[in-house]
């Protein structure tokens, strides 16, 4: 069903444009003459039969994109209700299609009306009645013929839901666009959900080699999601309840045995279930500790060496560390001059937690090595002077990349970080706030793929 453009050349006929399937097709104002009589008196509302003219007729079949062997039988226009209301109907004598052979064959019967959402004519609500013949097919039986205009089982017109989803992806909430469109919020999370199982039928998966795995918190408290992430078309694959090694092997059910093999790496957190899980489910792949989060563990690492070291001076008075926390956890870089200034100073004071901070800054370098050999050479050196520094935090956290510098040391092979997989989680996050949370995971799951799924959306 294309669009089409129209507009009246003259009052004697239409020019028609083809265009591609765009975002507004609205009717033509109605002519005085259509709604009033001659001499403008009202009329019935309903322009049908004999007071509906040829030029009416063409102009509404031309904006819906019908054509034989359907017809636009009536068209009511409901003034009081703002609604247009266009009846549409089977010339009889033509053949029916089987939908599901195409075959065709005679008709049985038609099915009870059903009325579809159309868009809008200018400010009034559009809605499209029909009964849909049925048709006899020798192979499949008694089956209800494809309407053009809408897919099975939808409830609108596929311009009207194209519509629709261009507006839910601009609007800043799905309220805005609900109430932009017109419809309640069940019916935006229908189009959605429709949408998306679209999407996930079209969707190619192959080729995959670089694959991101993360976790989000879902509802209040311990209650998490699993993100499987393809990092380098930086969308979500699928996404699953909870953050056990249950929930992450029913994620990588996702993926056929095929596409499993393409995966040549997985970046991924320390979380022993996803990484026995990545383990056994692609044994062929690396798997990389990504370096934002093992700078997180160092970060927080060197809050508890402050927050430690901050009570035990000011149970002496001493407030040095007041108000500090941030100088320790962000990047010298973005300092201002007064900072830059007061964390110099902190820094020459020989306190704990500066040297904490000294070595975070330093596995740094851990990255810019090109070399294996060299990497576990520093990483030697490193973790001699951590384990000597009597920072029981620190200490912690070098035991930890210790037992996991296999997976440290990938990443000089393949370069991938979970950095993608952190940007999909702020979209995420953005869309939890919109919604104001989420009460069912189903929910949750089809909004995170509608919009973050890089998925074929629209219907054909």
């Amino acid at each position: 069903m294309a669009g089409l453009w129209l507009s009246l050349v003259d009052r004697g006929g239409l020019e028609v444009t083809p265009l591609r399937a765009g975002l507004r097709y609205a009717a033509a104002p109605l002519r005085r003459s259509e709604v009033f009589g001659c001499k403008g008196r009202p009329v019935s509302e309903k322009v049908a039969g004999m007071s509906m003219d040829t030029e009416l007729q063409k102009h509404y079949a031309l904006l819906l994109g019908i054509g034989s062997p359907w017809e636009v039988k009536t068209v009511e226009l409901k003034l009081q209700e703002k609604k247009v209301e266009i009846e549409l109907g089977w010339q009889w004598g033509q053949s029916a299609k089987c939908p599901e052979c195409g075959r065709a064959c005679s008709i049985h019967d038609c099915a009870p009306e059903r009325t579809w959402r159309h868009l809008d004519t200018m400010q009034f609500a559009t809605l499209i009645r029909a009964r849909t013949p049925r048709a006899d097919c020798p192979e499949h039986g008694v089956k209800t013929m494809q309407v053009p205009w809408a897919e099975p089982q939808g409830r609108f017109t596929l311009l009207f839901e194209r519509f629709a989803l261009d507006v839910l992806m601009a609007s800043a909430s799905v309220s805005q666009a609900c109430e932009l469109l017109g419809i309640g919020w069940e019916t935006a999370h229908e189009i959605m959900r429709r949408a998306v199982e679209r999407g996930l039928e079209r969707r190619q998966l192959e080729a995959l080699q670089h694959l991101g795995m993360d976790e989000k918190s879902f509802g209040r408290g311990q209650s998490y999601i699993t993100l499987l992430t393809d990092l380098e078309q930086a969308r979500v694959i699928d996404v699953v309840e909870d953050r056990t090694a249950e929930a992450a092997e029913q994620l990588w059910q996702t993926l056929s045995p095929e596409q499993k093999q393409t995966v040549e790496a997985v970046a991924v957190d320390m979380w022993e279930p996803f990484i026995r899980t990545i383990e056994k489910e692609v044994p062929d792949a690396d798997i990389v500790h990504d370096k934002y989060h093992v700078s997180s563990y160092l970060g927080k690492a060197v809050d508890q060496v402050r927050r430690q070291e901050h009570k035990e001076l000011m149970a002496q008075g001493d407030e040095t560390l007041k108000g500090s926390r941030q100088l320790w956890l962000y990047n010298p870089e973005n300092f201002s001059p007064e900072q830059r200034s007061e964390f110099g100073a902190l820094k020459d004071l020989h306190l704990k937690v500066a040297r904490a901070w000294a070595a975070k800054e330093l596995f740094s370098q851990f990255w810019n090595y090109q070399e294996e050999g060299w990497a576990r050479r520093f990483f030697k050196g490193w973790y001699s002077w951590v384990s000597r520094s009597r920072l029981k935090p620190l200490v912690e956290v070098g035991q930890m990349l210790k037992r996991h510098l296999e997976n440290l040391l990938t990443y000089l092979k393949h370069h991938i970080t979970n950095a993608v997989t952190e940007g999909l989680n702020s979209k995420i996050q953005s869309i939890k706030a919109a919604a104001r949370g989420f009460r069912s995971f189903r929910n949750y799951r089809i909004r995170i793929l509608f919009f973050c799924g890089k998925l074929d959306l629209y219907p054909l």
